[in-house]
């Protein structure tokens, strides 16, 4: 097993996780099997109870794990499928070593961080990195770990110490340690300074690690004469200092690492055969986003607004739709608040802003959420779609809403809502699940892959699957559609369309007659990869750009020829 640790210095937020994402593209085109690890040294168990405006998004995995973002970025660009002990916390790792030591598995001994935290992390990481993370047999050829945060970082303390001793545990030659730094340009005269980065590396060296490669986030390339200068104060070749300059899309980063030799360093320090890449679709993908310029607008209705990574997975779901349908897309953010009657008295410019740009839009997309701010814009924003006719996703809360709008405006229950909001509402239309915890919050919704059943073949949903029956898509949510008033909700239009396998939950519903309104209990943004975007997604930008109905018709085509030929 090789081991290959990227960490991070001067300041978070350089891009650590979409460098070790496209060392991954890298040595997956080399023809290897490659697995990822993200150690977030904060104290929480996990990310699931730690606010969007916080962290950005909560990354749900297939096993139920909610995780970094980084862990979105590993399996999107690696195209891979991770659990939860990929994503390894200090809280995990102190919640591990109290736990022997409340068995008595230490003997007796003094618990402390060096030896027995630093084993901890070693025997973790070490555990994880042979797991298969493609369903293959056999464990893969590299495991990519990134640590979070910046190396000088006092509660990133014991995870540094740990790499220092896993080097000798499983020998230099299968270790590879990547430094990402920042080479800021200052003043006028725009040179670029070497000296974060020598600081930095200062640092890592006292601290027992010595990168092999350093990869410099900058804004333009870096100079020949800034390399030459860090390879002499950071002893570090010339030719492994990488510039990771801004480009216009980053399906481009593991093309300019390539261009620069990162692949041959890499697999030279890990005394691996170097292998010719193949990188042609990578490519074609990257130059297409950039080269297209019809434009379709989505809107997006939230109350995350303000920090785009809390719906990364959806933005990242709506542009692997947009390449498919060749339109370059442009997400209109609204805040959902903007759009309730209140948001007029208050501030009337918004108001009418926000307005203005859900009429202007070609698709709405209302994302999951919690909490009761902006619920009311939702389900305005959810009635405007389905009375004009406007292409309209919901996901999870966004599907919660537009059952709420359906029933106060079609079946005439006007005081009608979620117990989540308004646990008196007289019409309960969304209720909290019987299994799920109300005092604790860490890991207890409904979490990971659930199979949904497609009821009938004859609805958008089943076009888009490709008549799939059996859907499994991930999930994470307390509260579900009350399974008493189904019937009639769908008596009054409202297809629920898709079922989980007990068929008391409701997953997917369209509206009768609407030629593009849908929405999703599950989460489809979570497992939409470039090149093989989600099919929900793919319904929506589709329906947005006017072509659905063309495309339906082709799938339908081709499945009645499949079923032809299957029969003969």
């Amino acid at each position: 097993m090789k081991y290959i640790f990227v960490t991070g210095g001067v300041v978070s937020g350089l891009g650590k996780g979409i460098t070790a994402s496209s060392i991954g593209v890298l040595l997956r085109s080399a023809g290897l099997r490659v697995t990822a690890i993200k150690i977030d040294p904060y104290l929480n168990t996990d990310a699931g109870t730690m606010s969007p405006f916080e962290h950005g998004e909560v990354f749900v995995l297939d096993d139920g794990g909610e995780a970094d973002l980084d862990l979105g970025n590993y399996e999107r660009f690696m195209d891979i499928t991770l659990g939860k002990d990929n994503n390894l916390t200090t809280g995990k790792i102190y919640q591990h070593v109290i736990e022997r030591e409340r068995k008595g598995e230490y003997l007796g001994k003094t618990v402390q961080v060096v030896p027995h935290i630093t084993d901890a992390i070693q025997d973790w990481i070490e555990r994880v990195a042979h797991a298969s993370p493609d369903g293959r047999d056999g464990p893969p050829d590299v495991c990519i770990v990134e640590l979070g945060g910046t190396v000088g970082d006092i509660e990133s303390m014991p995870f540094v110490e740990a790499l220092r001793q896993f080097q000798f545990r499983v020998g230099s030659e299968n270790v590879c340690f990547v430094h990402v730094s920042l080479v800021p340009v200052l003043g006028v005269v725009g040179e670029q300074k070497t000296k974060p980065t020598q600081h930095s590396v200062q640092t890592l060296r006292s601290l027992g690690l010595s990168p092999n490669m350093l990869a410099c986030r900058s804004s333009e390339p870096l100079e020949g004469s800034v390399r030459d200068k860090m390879a002499l104060f950071c002893q570090v070749p010339t030719s492994h200092i990488l510039s990771l300059h801004d480009v216009s899309n980053i399906w481009h980063v593991p093309l300019i690492m390539q261009q620069q030799g990162a692949d041959r360093a890499i697999l030279k320090q890990l005394q691996l055969p170097l292998t010719p890449l193949n990188l042609v679709d990578w490519r074609r993908r990257a130059l297409n986003w950039d080269s297209l310029t019809e434009e379709v607008y989505i809107a997006m209705v939230g109350k995350y607004t303000g920090l785009s990574d809390s719906y990364l997975s959806v933005i990242k779901a709506l542009t692997h739709a947009a390449i498919a349908v060749h339109r370059k897309l442009v997400i209109r953010w609204i805040e959902a608040s903007m759009l309730e009657p209140e948001a007029e008295a208050e501030n009337k410019d918004k108001y009418e802003e926000a307005w203005q740009t859900l009429h202007s839009c070609d698709g709405i997309l209302v994302p999951g959420g919690f909490g009761n701010r902006g619920v009311e814009g939702k389900i305005l924003a959810a009635s405007f779609a389905r009375k004009h006719r406007k292409p309209y996703l919901g996901i999870c809360l966004g599907m919660q809403v537009a059952v709420i709008e359906f029933a106060r405006n079609v079946l005439k229950l006007e005081d009608a809502h979620s117990t989540e909001f308004e646990p008196a509402t007289p019409h309960p239309i969304i209720v909290f699940m019987p299994e799920v915890s109300k005092t604790h919050l860490g890991g207890t919704m409904r979490l990971g892959s659930r199979t949904t059943l497609l009821q009938t073949v004859d609805c958008i949903s089943a076009k888009l699957y490709r008549k799939e029956t059996h859907i499994i898509e991930r999930h994470r949510h307390r509260y579900e559609v009350n399974p008493e008033l189904v019937n009639d909700l769908e008596e009054a239009g409202l297809r629920f369309v898709g079922k989980d396998d007990t068929g008391k939950r409701m997953e997917i519903v369209e509206v009768t007659g609407h030629p593009f309104f849908l929405a999703t209990q599950y989460h489809p943004e979570f497992k939409s990869r470039p090149g093989n975007p989600s099919p929900v997604f793919l319904g929506l930008l589709l329906a947005s750009t006017g072509n659905l109905d063309s495309y339906m018709q082709g799938t339908s085509e081709k499945s009645n020829a499949t079923m032809q030929h299957d029969t003969q």
